[in-house]
């Protein structure tokens, strides 16, 4: 084929090109405006009322004003009238018809998303959401609502019951001693974000049912974190609490209980460090009239007699009690020559320590890898006294066995003296009787599945008389 046959071909299949791309054009454009015409009619057609294929909850709403939408879900929501929620919060209940909730589906909401499908500001958009309901049909979801502030309102009581405000821990160190302690405390509040979700979420089984239900719902707590917890508070491992003691002194004459209240006090604070071996008597000092105590009774050379300090074994049984419960390694403790009452009024008997300055001790070692924070409480009202031990918890876990008793004796006779320096047809009591008996507990104490401590305690009481003085003076 010669150059001049080929340049002919090339012009004519050019001319070809073009003539369809000017006729694709053209129809491309008349389709537009056929589109936009037949749009136009058909908005004409369907204006004020809901486009064909558009459903709610399965219901077709085609041709339907947006107020028969709404006024068809108000009256649905007669379903929900006579259905209750109770609202369980520890011991407080709360019973609440959906109807003070205004609970039901959202008409309104409802009613508008039917009528703006295919109304959007997008042309093609709209378009394409009109043909898809027009040929497959669109079908949205039930929406329901609740009053917020109703709710709110219907929980007050329950939400005043729950709220606490966190505590900021503190801590002050003076002096190799704590003067200031406090343990942080998370706060809490309703949640009431949950709460409406799981109400939300209970809705759509009402609305199904034909019946009016009664829905339970346990109230969430958010908890509320301190700006500064304990373990902000110090660096020595401080931070929980790992033991802790009681025992009761009711009936103590006021000397006693001032005693209590006084060696209790020169615990309170005290940090005892890792790998320490921590001596009572070292930490109490002297026991005397000379610091502050007064006469109460003590037992001394075989006999219970008025002497200073009366009262302190209180606080040393009290102290051996919380060192029993914190699983620590007890060096040394000494039990009574008899049964004291006070000991046995809210524990059996061997749970008691005796000490006497500085003779006999009760002495313990803090195995525990962190400094622990000895703390004291006394409260006037019960007459009790707490020792708290704070540290680091390692995961010990602590058996204590219950006691056995053998051996009971019954306490001799009572025993009268002559007193010259009392008035005759006097009698005083200056000793008090207690029952003989040989006593002994074990405790266990397992970390890590293996047993670090096991140990018995004994206690051998000797019957003890009551004494009597009567006087002869004229």
């Amino acid at each position: 084929m010669s150059a001049s046959k080929k340049l002919i071909n090339k012009k004519y299949i050019f001319v070809g090109i073009k003539s369809i791309f000017w006729f694709s054009m053209g129809a491309c454009i008349g389709l537009f405006f056929f589109i936009s015409f037949a749009y136009i009619i058909f908005q004409n057609i369907y204006k004020g009322v809901i486009y064909p294929g558009v459903m709610v909850n399965g219901v077709n709403f085609d041709g339907k004003k947006e107020k028969d939408v709404r006024e068809f879900f108000v009256k649905k929501n007669a379903v929900f009238t006579d259905t209750t929620f109770v609202f369980k919060s520890f011991e407080q209940t709360v019973t609440v018809s959906a109807k003070e909730l205004d609970l039901g589906y959202n008409a309104a909401l409802l009613a508008q998303q039917a009528y703006t499908i295919g109304r959007g500001t997008n042309v093609i958009s709209n378009i394409s959401l009109i043909f898809q309901a027009y040929f497959n049909g669109i079908n949205l979801s039930p929406s329901y609502a609740h009053s917020e502030s109703k709710l709110e309102i219907a929980l007050a009581i329950i939400k005043k019951q729950i709220h606490k405000d966190p505590v900021d821990a503190l801590f002050q160190f003076q002096n190799g001693r704590v003067t200031v302690f406090r343990t942080s405390e998370n706060g809490q509040e309703l949640d009431l974000k949950t709460l409406t979700n799981d109400l939300s979420s209970k809705t759509p089984a009402i609305a199904m049912s034909q019946i009016p239900q009664t829905m339970v719902i346990a109230v969430p707590i958010l908890t509320i974190e301190p700006v500064i917890t304990t373990d902000k508070a110090n660096t020595l491992g401080i931070k929980e609490l790992i033991g802790s003691g009681t025992s009761l002194f009711k009936g103590s004459i006021q000397n006693r209980i001032y005693n209590i209240t006084l060696a209790s006090t020169r615990l309170n604070g005290i940090l005892v460090a890792p790998n320490e071996e921590f001596s009572f008597d070292k930490a109490l000092g002297d026991v005397s009239a000379f610091t502050g105590y007064q006469q109460a009774y003590i037992i001394q050379n075989g006999r219970t007699i008025l002497g200073d300090g009366g009262g302190v074994c209180q606080v040393s049984t009290t102290f051996f009690r919380a060192l029993l419960n914190a699983g620590l390694p007890i060096i040394e403790r000494n039990a009574h020559a008899y049964r004291v009452g006070y000991y046995e009024q809210d524990s059996p008997p061997g749970f008691d320590a005796t000490v006497y300055v500085p003779s006999v001790d009760l002495k313990f070692k803090n195995d525990t890898g962190n400094h622990i924070l000895i703390q004291t409480e006394i409260d006037p009202v019960f007459q009790r006294l707490t020792f708290s031990l704070y540290g680091t918890k390692d995961g010990r876990q602590v058996s204590i066995s219950k006691p056995v008793i053998t051996n009971q004796t019954p306490a001799p006779a009572p025993l009268y003296q002559d007193d010259p320096t009392l008035p005759k047809g006097t009698v005083k009591q200056v000793d008090f009787a207690a029952a003989g008996a040989n006593v002994y507990f074990t405790r266990t104490v397992v970390k890590n599945g293996k047993t670090i401590i096991s140990d018995k305690f004994v206690s051998n009481f000797k019957p003890w008389q009551a004494v009597y003085l009567r006087g002869t003076k004229e």
